[in-house]
């Protein structure tokens, strides 16, 4: 018989707890308010997550320094080639008529005509310069074979007596002064027998410019004494440089491209002043090639265009720059005369023999 008690039995319910991962965000069943802290004491306050910072790894590092790399290159060459285009556009329309053209310079071999001429300032009294307004003769006469493995340079002594095209025999460096750079291309082609595919013309008001934006070159030669344009008591420029290595900035390398009489040395000749240039050409290289110079890049790629005048354009110009820095060391060669000559005007030049011409020409094309 059953216990009547039995229906007095309050009635209960059995609950099963949730697994975790279906439990709803909060749904703790009342367990928080069973874990309240005791009176008289504060719950802490809940922790905001923290945002891991990531970590500093030799691969990210390398990553932004590669990045930072690419940007300063990527800069460069827009400065270069914004400032070639500007300086391309100063070459005459005579001097690129009388051009061949020629290859992309870093693949194919262009020989460039690389001229500077020996205009002066005013008032100067440098004995037998130009003053600015007249004509101006060619100072440095340079031939350069670059492209496709080759890299050479072929110097002509200014006073070189040749056959100026409608002028008869006179020094090369006076179809400068006659025709300009035009006649000056034709003149070399004739005297030599070679094609000019490009013109360089240095800008000597430039110049130093790049040099300074170089950080200065290193030279090593004999010791220098000159006065460009009648020296410093003339409002001209006095050169002073000691035997050895030294370092020289724009203006000093200026004037030693330009010297013609060293006082240190008098018995030098044109054909050492040619080997000095080629010197300092050298040396423009091995600082470009430098540490030093990759700091500097933009500013060198901005001033590099902005001391010559040429036919080529940015893309070629930089075709060239890399030609150059590739090719490895140049062979230089200074044409050297075989006999000397007085002119109708009285002065002294000097005559070059077909063998011996026909041998430099031979080695610069090689």
């Amino acid at each position: 018989m059953a216990d009547p008690r039995d229906d007095d039995k309050p009635p209960y319910k059995v609950y099963r707890a949730a697994p975790r991962f279906l439990r709803r965000r909060g749904d703790d069943g009342g367990l928080r308010e069973m874990q309240k802290a005791p009176r008289g004491y504060d719950e802490p306050p809940p922790r905001k997550p923290t945002r891991r910072r990531p970590r500093i790894s030799v691969w990210r590092v390398l990553r932004w320094a590669l990045a930072a790399l690419v940007a300063w290159v990527a800069i460069s060459l827009v400065l270069f080639l914004v400032s070639a285009q500007i300086q391309a556009s100063k070459v005459s329309d005579e001097a690129d008529a009388e051009l061949s053209g020629g290859g992309y310079p870093l693949t194919s071999p262009n020989t460039i005509l690389v001229l500077g001429s020996d205009a002066r300032t005013k008032d100067s009294a440098e004995p037998g310069a130009n003053k600015i307004g007249e004509p101006s003769r060619a100072d440095s006469i340079l031939l350069v074979r670059i492209g496709g493995g080759h890299n050479q340079t072929l110097s002509i002594p200014r006073d070189t007596v040749v056959n100026i095209p409608g002028s008869g025999q006179n020094k090369i460096n006076a179809a400068y002064a006659i025709g300009g750079p035009s006649l000056m291309i034709r003149t070399v082609e004739d005297f030599l027998g070679v094609q000019v595919n490009h013109l360089v013309e240095v800008n000597f008001e430039n110049f130093p410019q790049l040099i300074d934006a170089l950080g200065g070159i290193t030279y090593r030669g004999g010791c220098v004494v000159s006065r460009i344009n009648g020296g410093f008591k003339n409002g001209g420029y006095t050169l002073r440089l000691k035997g050895g290595k030294q370092e020289i900035d724009g203006k000093q390398a200026l004037a030693l491209a330009r010297t013609r009489k060293n006082e240190c040395r008098p018995n030098e000749s044109d054909l050492t002043r040619a080997r000095r240039q080629q010197k300092i050409m050298g040396s423009i290289k091995d600082k470009v090639t430098s540490f030093e110079t990759f700091i500097r890049l933009p500013w060198v790629s901005w001033a590099a265009p902005k001391a010559i005048r040429s036919d080529m354009s940015g893309p070629t110009l930089l075709g060239l720059v890399g030609a150059e820095l590739t090719a490895g060391t140049a062979k230089p060669t200074v044409l050297k005369p075989t006999g000397a000559v007085t002119l109708p005007d009285g002065g002294a030049g000097l005559t070059v023999d077909d063998a011996t011409k026909q041998a430099a020409v031979a080695r610069f094309l090689r």
